[in-house]
């Protein structure tokens, strides 16, 4: 789409395995982070979850380099609207990963509402949610760094193909009531949103997402693949293990 053109192309590093893939994923997050706390005084990250995102946050506390933990704000690219304590919850599985380990400060830590909360409407927690990103963008003039993985057909966030959500064009949050992935309601950032980080980096690994990969970084339509629109204003790197590079021209065995 046209949008792309006015962001720089996509950087591709590719890993030998999950294990290094990780271990790179980490590295990037402790160097944008410290490098954004440099130059500005504090810097902002948004999680992903899943294995992959998990475990580089579980990287990152085990080598967290020199980051300021009480100078960081912590967002989520999405979250399963269940309720508190509920497993599938990214904001629970980030903070037994690694925000319970270290001295964030709560109030810069910026989780979705529960469903069982003060918005028990997922709309309403879509909204509330999308106070807090304006409020920090307002502030801070963008994300310095947006985590992402990716779905074998493409998702990003709870950005799905040929969805209303991956279609948006201005709201920054949106809720999303018919998940084709379980748990079906979720609360997530859009495209719009994602394209207001300094730093876009995707973890992929698998090679069952090879060919969304390869279609990504070619430049499909976002509303075909969401990750093609996850794009950063100062960069956009794809961080692959080998099995999901395996598609990209000149990388195939």
């Amino acid at each position: 789409m046209s949008e792309r053109a006015n962001f720089p192309a996509n950087t591709v590093e590719v890993h030998n395995d999950t294990d290094a893939l990780i271990a790179a994923a980490a590295t990037r997050f402790v160097a944008v982070v410290v490098a954004a706390q440099a130059a500005r005084g504090s810097a902002s990250v948004v999680l992903t979850g899943g294995g992959t995102g998990i475990g580089l946050l579980e990287s990152v506390r085990k080598t967290p380099g020199d980051i300021d933990w009480s100078l960081l704000d912590v967002f989520w690219g999405d979250e399963r609207f269940v309720p508190a304590g509920d497993s599938e919850r990214n904001d629970l599985q980030a903070r037994q990963a690694l925000l319970d380990h270290v001295p964030v400060d709560p109030s810069r830590v910026h989780p979705v509402a529960t469903s069982d909360g003060e918005y028990p409407d997922p709309v309403e927690a879509a909204a509330e949610y999308a106070a807090a990103v304006h409020a920090h963008l307002a502030e801070h003039g963008a994300f310095d760094l947006h985590l992402l993985g990716m779905g074998g057909e493409g998702h990003v966030n709870s950005l799905f193909p040929d969805t209303d959500a991956v279609r948006e064009q201005h709201e920054l949050v949106v809720a999303v009531p018919d998940s084709p992935k379980p748990p079906p309601v979720r609360v997530t950032l859009t495209l719009p949103a994602v394209r207001h980080s300094r730093h876009v980096v995707l973890v992929v690994g698998g090679a069952a997402k090879a060919e969304a990969v390869a279609a990504a970084v070619a430049g499909a339509d976002p509303v075909e693949i969401p990750a093609a629109g996850a794009v950063g204003s100062e960069s956009t790197t794809w961080l692959l293990d080998r099995d999901a590079a395996a598609a990209l021209p000149g990388t195939a065995s």
